[in-house]
C-alpha cells in the first residue's frame, strides 16, 4: 500500500493498480543497478575467480584498486560493461517482483492486525520466485526454446560473461571489451573438447543438440537463492518499517526517504549476507562455460571445487564489496519504488 494513498481491496486488484506497482518497481530496479554497476562488475570478476583480477579479491581496499584498474584500461564504458544486459534483464524482473510483492501482500496480509514476521518472508519469497517461475513457464510452453532467449536468466548469464571476460582478441589480435551480441554468439558456439571423461560424455549431446541450455547454467541455484534473499530482504523491510514508520489511525504514511534508504540498506545487507553462498556458486556455474566448455558442472561438483579451494571462507570470496554493491542498491531501490509509488499514485 501507497504510504500516501488509502487503496481499497478492489483497487489494490485492478488492472491499473497493477501496472503502475510494476512500473514502479522496475524503474527503482534500473535506477539503482545503475548506481552500482562499477562495483557490480568487480564482484563478479571476484566471484568468478577471474585471474586478472585474483590479486585484488578479499580486502575493501583491492575493489577500490581494481576499480581503478579497470577504468585505466578501458575507461567509463569499462566499468559498465555488461550494463546493457543488466537494464534489460532488471526492468520485467524488479517491475514483477514488486508488484508481485503487492499482491502477496494484500492476499497474506489484508490488514494490520495481520502481518507477521512469518507472513512477511513468505509474502517477499513467494514475489522474488514468481518471476523465475514465468521463466519456467514459458520454456515448457514453447516448443523450440524460441522464446527462452527473452526471459530473464539467459539476459544475466550473458551479463556475467561480459563483465567476465577482460580479454577479447579481434580481428587484428588486440584486447578489446565484448559487446552483447559478442558475448551472446560465444556462448551459442561453445564447442565441447574431445574428452573420455564418462560425465563429459553425458553432458556433451545435451550441449550441442539444445544450444540454448548453454544459457540456463546455474539455474537451479539460482531458483534456490532467490527464496532466502527475497524473503529476508521483504521481512526486514516490512518489519522494520512497522516498527519505526507505523501508520497513523487513517493509515496514512508521510513521505519518508531518508527512512526508506535507512531501511532498505539495513535490509539489504542481512540478505545479502544470508543468501550470499548461493550466488557464489551461480557465478562459478554461469562462467563455467568459459572454463570447462565441454561439461555442465553440476551443483555438488561446483560446491566441491569451492570448499577444496577456500573453505567455508570460499563461499564468502567478495561478500565485502558484495555489501558495497546491494546495500546501497537495495536503499535505493526501495526509496526509488516508494516514491514512485507516491509519484504514480499506487
Amino acid at each position: 500500500m501507497s504510504p500516501n494513498v488509502s487503496t481499497s481491496p478492489r483497487d489494490k486488484q485492478s488492472w491499473n493498480y497493477i501496472i503502475r506497482s510494476g512500473l514502479a518497481g522496475g524503474i527503482a530496479g534500473c535506477v539503482a543497478k545503475t548506481i552500482v554497476a562499477p562495483l557490480d562488475r568487480v564482484k563478479i570478476l571476484f566471484q568468478a575467480s577471474n585471474p586478472d583480477f585474483r590479486k585484488y579479491a578479499g580486502s575493501w581496499s583491492g575493489a577500490f584498486r581494481a576499480v581503478g584498474e579497470i577504468y585505466s584500461n578501458r575507461g567509463v564504458r569499462g566499468l559498465f560493461q555488461g550494463h546493457s544486459a543488466t537494464l534489460l534483464r532488471i526492468f520485467p524482473y524488479a517491475g514483477i517482483k514488486f508488484m508481485a510483492y503487492d499482491q502477496v501482500h494484500h492476499i497474506l496480509m489484508p490488514t494490520r492486525e495481520q502481518e507477521t514476521n512469518a507472513r512477511r518472508f513468505l509474502a517477499g519469497a513467494i514475489s522474488g520466485f514468481f518471476f523465475w517461475c514465468i521463466n519456467a513457464l514459458l520454456i515448457l510452453t514453447t516448443a523450440l526454446g524460441t522464446m527462452s532467449v527473452f526471459v530473464t536468466y539467459p539476459l544475466d548469464v550473458i551479463r556475467v560473461r561480459m563483465a567476465f571476460q577482460t580479454k577479447a582478441p579481434n580481428h587484428h589480435g588486440r584486447s578489446t571489451h565484448p559487446t552483447f551480441t559478442q558475448a551472446y554468439k560465444q556462448i551459442y558456439n561453445e564447442h565441447s573438447t574431445p574428452s573420455r571423461s564418462p560425465a563429459t560424455v553425458n553432458a556433451r549431446p545435451y550441449l550441442e543438440l539444445f544450444p540454448i541450455l548453454k544459457f540456463y547454467r546455474g539455474f537451479s541455484v539460482t531458483l534456490a537463492g532467490m527464496i532466502p534473499y527475497a524473503g529476508v530482504s521483504f521481512l526486514c523491510w516490512g518489519f522494520l518499517r512497522s516498527r519505526f514508520l507505523p501508520p497513523d489511525k487513517t493509515g496514512h504514511r508521510p513521505p519518508t526517504p531518508i527512512a526508506d534508504l535507512s531501511i532498505g540498506a539495513l535490509s539489504g545487507l542481512i540478505a545479502q549476507t544470508a543468501s550470499y553462498p548461493f550466488e557464489i556458486v551461480r557465478r562459478r556455474m554461469q562462467v563455467g562455460g568459459i572454463t570447462r566448455p565441454d561439461r555442465w558442472l553440476r551443483l555438488g561438483e561446483t560446491v566441491a571445487a569451492i570448499w577444496n579451494s577456500g573453505g567455508w571462507r570460499g563461499f564468502y570470496i567478495g561478500l565485502s564489496i558484495g555489501y558495497l554493491k546491494v546495500v546501497p542498491m537495495t536503499a535505493v531501490s526501495f526509496a526509488v519504488w516508494q516514491g514512485g509509488k507516491r509519484l504514480l499514485d499506487v
